[in-house]
């Protein structure tokens, strides 16, 4: 069965990147320690990306964050999803209108135009493709941002919820939760690091 799981790092006052995040500036000022836990050597925080990643049939992610991981500053063979992990699965985009271009031309792009929830579906037919032909249950993961992830739990679209909270106050940049309806969530999983508390919510 594939499941839609909204995966992100988040700091302890709630934001998921720094200030003033851009295709130039990343996850903005502060917004890298987020992800310290994803190039730890601690075997907890290598089991739980491995297998993170290799669950992954599809990605999903908003166009802001397209424009990070596509741009200058973005993704490479030693810094991307799951880099180091495992293959590479599909990954679609929900945008207004595709990009006039791509630097990263080796993965597997789909830029749907028409909302978040045709993207889901996209990606769900990707990922149940790609788990006939591996023959293990594959999951959707919403990679992100945050108005994604947010925009998806109040349209009931996420069944799990995994956050990675990293030791770091921002202080400003991009909140995750910004209001809207209540959620009731069950937890699953608490595994502390050093570098990070990895949380797993079913979302009711």
């Amino acid at each position: 069965m594939t499941r839609i799981v909204a995966d992100i790092s988040i700091s302890l006052d709630g934001f998921v990147t720094g200030p003033d995040p851009g295709p130039d500036s990343g996850l903005g000022t502060g917004g890298e320690a987020l992800h310290t836990w994803a190039f730890s050597d601690d075997p907890e925080d290598r089991r739980i990306l491995g297998e993170a990643t290799a669950r992954s049939g599809a990605v999903v992610l908003g166009r802001r964050l397209f424009d990070v991981v596509d741009g200058p500053g973005g993704w490479d063979e030693t810094t991307g999803y799951g880099a180091r992990e495992a293959g590479t699965p599909a990954f679609v985009v929900v945008t207004g209108a595709p990009p006039a271009s791509l630097r990263l031309t080796g993965l597997d792009w789909t830029f749907v135009t028409t909302g978040l929830a045709d993207a889901v579906a996209a990606a769900r037919e990707r990922a149940g493709a790609a788990s006939a032909a591996s023959g293990s249950d594959l999951d959707v993961v919403l990679m992100g941002g945050g108005a994604t992830i947010g925009s998806a739990l109040e349209a009931g679209l996420v069944d799990v919820l995994s956050v990675h909270l990293a030791p770091v106050v921002l202080g400003a940049g991009t909140p995750l939760f910004t209001g809207g309806t209540r959620h009731t969530l069950v937890q699953r999983g608490s595994v502390a690091t050093t570098t990070a508390t990895h949380l797993t919510y079913d979302v009711r």
